[in-house]
C-alpha cells in the first residue's frame, strides 16, 4: 500500500524534476536540487560507512548554515536520527544530550571544537571516535572532516528503506523545569506538518522561504522542508546573530516570499529608522508568520502596515505538537489577541480543568490538542510522556480560553501563573494592559514574594525611545492600570529595565524563571 513521500523521496523527486533549479542556499552559497540531493546522499553514505546503522542517532551543533539542510536530508536518506543541539548550550549541557540520546557521531562547527574537546573523554568510545569537523580549516587531530567525508562517499541513494513511522529527529526542549527532554519526531508527523502548512499558506514552486530562526530549533525545522516538498527554494539566514537591517536586505535581494519570526525580531525591524526601512523593497513578501511567543496587538498592526503585500499568520504550538492552532490573515483585525482556531487536519481542541473536565466557553483551561503532527513521545522517558498526554491528547502546559466563535486566547503558561491572596492571575492579561501605555515598549509581569498575599504583581518595563525612567513615570504607568483591570491583578510595583537585559531563549521567548530568580520566588519565603 502506498503512502506519502518521506523527505528522502521528496529530495530525489526535486532533483529529478528540477535538477538545475536552486534548491537551498544561505548567505554565502547556493546549491541546485541536483547538488543538494547528491550531497545528502554522500553524507548519508559517509555516516553509514563510519559504522552507523538505521535508527542510530547522530548529533550536530552549529550556527545557522546551509549544511543543516544536508544534515537533516542525510538522516532522511539513511534512516538515521538527527539530534540537533542548540548552539547556545555550554559543553556540560550538551554532554547530557549526547549521552541521553545515545548518539554515535557528532558533527560540530569550528566554534564548538574547544568546548567539545573538554567533554570528549566523558563520552562513550563510539561517539568519541566519531567527531566530525564542519568548517573551512584543517580539522583537529582525531576528527573526521565533513567535506572530506562527503567527497569520499558514494553519491548513490543509500538503499535504506525509510518508513513514515521511522524516527527522523529528536529535538531536545529547553529544559526550563529540569533536564531537557528529547521530543521524538517521526517522518510521518513531520511531513504531515509540511503538507498542512503548505495547504494553509499556499506555498508553491515560486516561493523562496527565509529560515531565520535557529536551524537546530523546531521553529526552523517545521519549515525547512516545506519548500523542498513543493520544489521551492529554502534560504538559511546564516548570520550568527539577528541583524534587522541585514534581514531587510536579504528580503530585497533574494526576493523572499515567506519567513517566520518571533515578536522580538519584528519589533527590532520596526524599530529601525524609517529612512532605513524605506531603503529596501519588501514587496515580494507574501506570507509572514509570528510564533514562539505571544504577539502584542500594536506589533501586529505595525507589521501589517510595513509589509503591505504580506498576509500575516500567527501560529501557536510546541516542539512536541507542531503548530495545531493558527490565526489566519482575515481574522487579524477581527480577533486581535487571539491565537486562532484549529488548523486544517487538527481535531477539536479541548480546554480542561485539573480534573480533566472540559471548561465552559470563556473559562480558562489547559490546552490539549490532537493532530497528526504530534510527536511520538520523549526519548527514554515514558513517565514524562505519560504526564503530557490524556489519551491521544497532548498538553504543553499552556492555559487559554475560547470565545463563542471558537477562537482561542492564550492566557499563560501554567507554571507562570501568579497566586495572590488565593486568586489566580495570568501575567499576559496584565501585560496586555501595561503594554497599551504609550511609554511602554515591552513588559514582563511576574509574581514576587509578599508577606500578606503570598505573591504580588510586579511589572518589569522596557521604555520606548523618548521616555526617561523615573518615579513620576512609574506612578503614571501604575495609575494608568487602575481602571483597566481588577484591583488584585494590577501591578503593585514596577521596575525599568533595558531591552537587552531581558533574559530570552534562542527563539526570543522571555525566560520568566530567570526573572523570578532575580526578584525572588514566593516558595523561597515559606521557611
Amino acid at each position: 500500500m502506498g503512502s506519502f513521500m518521506t523527505i528522502n523521496e521528496a529530495l530525489s523527486m526535486a532533483a529529478y524534476h528540477y535538477p538545475d533549479k536552486t534548491g537551498v542556499k544561505d548567505l554565502d552559497r547556493s546549491m541546485t536540487f541536483s547538488e543538494f540531493n547528491e550531497r545528502c546522499c554522500r553524507l548519508a553514505n559517509g555516516l553509514l560507512d563510519m559504522g552507523l546503522r538505521k535508527g542510530d542517532r547522530f548529533a550536530a551543533i552549529a550556527h545557522n548554515c546551509v549544511e543543516w539542510m544536508e544534515i537533516y536530508g542525510a538522516a532522511a536518506k539513511a534512516g538515521l536520527v538527527a539530534v540537533p543541539i542548540m548552539f547556545r548550550l555550554i559543553p556540560n549541557e550538551y554532554l547530557y544530550i549526547l549521552k541521553n540520546s545515545g548518539s554515535k557521531a557528532f558533527i560540530l562547527a569550528q566554534d564548538f571544537v574547544e568546548g567539545a574537546n573538554t567533554i570528549r573523554d566523558k563520552l562513550p568510545k563510539d561517539i568519541a571516535a566519531n567527531f566530525i569537523f564542519l568548517g573551512d580549516k584543517e580539522p583537529p587531530a582525531d576528527y573526521f572532516h565533513y567535506e572530506t567525508l562527503i567527497k569520499n562517499s558514494s553519491p548513490e541513494q543509500p538503499g535504506i528503506e525509510v518508513k513514515p513511522e521511522d524516527i527522523w529527529v529528536i529535538i531536545y526542549t529547553s529544559g526550563t523545569t529540569g533536564k531537557p527532554k528529547g521530543a521524538v519526531r517521526t517522518h510521518e508527523s513531520s511531513v504531515f506538518h509540511y503538507l498542512m502548512y503548505n495547504n494553509e499558506m499556499g506555498f508553491n514552486r515560486d516561493d523562496t522561504g527565509l529560515l531565520v530562526m535557529p536551524m537546530c530549533h523546531a521553529n526552523s525545522f517545521f519549515y525547512c522542508f516545506n519548500f523542498t516538498y513543493v520544489y521551492a527554494t529554502a534560504c538559511v539566514y546564516s548570520s550568527k546573530s539577528f541583524d534587522p537591517e541585514e534581514v531587510l536586505r536579504v528580503f530585497d535581494e533574494e526576493k523572499i516570499t515567506f519567513t517566520s519570526l518571533v515578536p522580538t525580531q519584528y519589533i527590532m525591524i520596526l524599530s529601525l529608522a524609517e529612512e532605513i526601512r524605506n531603503k529596501y523593497d519588501v514587496t515580494s513578501v507574501r506570507n509572514l508568520l509570528c510564533s514562539s511567543a505571544p504577539v502584542r496587538r500594536s506589533t501586529k498592526l505595525e507589521i501589517m502596515k510595513y509589509f503591505k503585500n504580506a498576509r500575516l499568520f500567527e501560529g501557536y504550538g510546541s516542539t512536541e505538537a507542531g503548530i495545531p492552532v493558527m490565526l489566519r490573515p482575515e481574522h487579524q483585525m477581527e480577533k486581535l489577541g487571539s491565537i486562532g482556531r484549529e488548523m486544517i487536519g487538527v481535531s477539536r481542541i479541548k480546554l480542561l480543568d485539573p480534573q480533566g473536565r472540559e471548561v465552559p466557553t470563556g473559562t480558562v483551561g489547559e490546552i490539549y490538542t490532537k493532530q497528526p503532527t504530534s510527536f511520538k513521545g520523549y526519548w527514554n522517558d515514558p513517565e514524562k510522556t505519560s504526564e503530557a498526554f490524556r489519551g491521544e491528547y497532548f498538553t504543553a502546559g499552556d492555559m487559554a480560553f475560547k470565545d463563542e466563535d471558537g477562537f482561542f486566547y492564550l492566557v499563560d503558561r501554567k507554571q507562570n501563573m501568579i497566586i495572590s491572596g488565593g486568586e489566580n492571575i495570568y501575567p499576559s492579561e496584565v501585560e496586555n494592559v501595561v503594554i497599551s501605555h504609550s511609554a511602554v515598549k515591552e513588559v514582563c509581569v511576574i509574581g514576587v514574594p509578599d508577606e500578606k498575599w503570598g505573591e504580588s504583581v510586579k511589572a518589569i518595563v522596557v521604555l520606548n525611545d523618548g521616555y526617561e525612567q523615573g518615579d513620576e513615570l512609574e506612578k503614571d504607568i501604575l495609575e494608568y492600570c487602575r481602571d483597566k483591570i481588577a484591583g488584585y491583578k494590577r501591578p503593585r510595583s514596577l521596575d525599568f529595565i533595558e531591552f537587552e537585559a531581558i533574559p530570552r531563549t534562542a527563539t526570543g521567548k522571555i525566560i520568566y524563571g530567570a526573572l523570578r530568580d532575580k526578584y525572588g520566588r514566593w516558595s523561597e519565603k515559606l521557611d
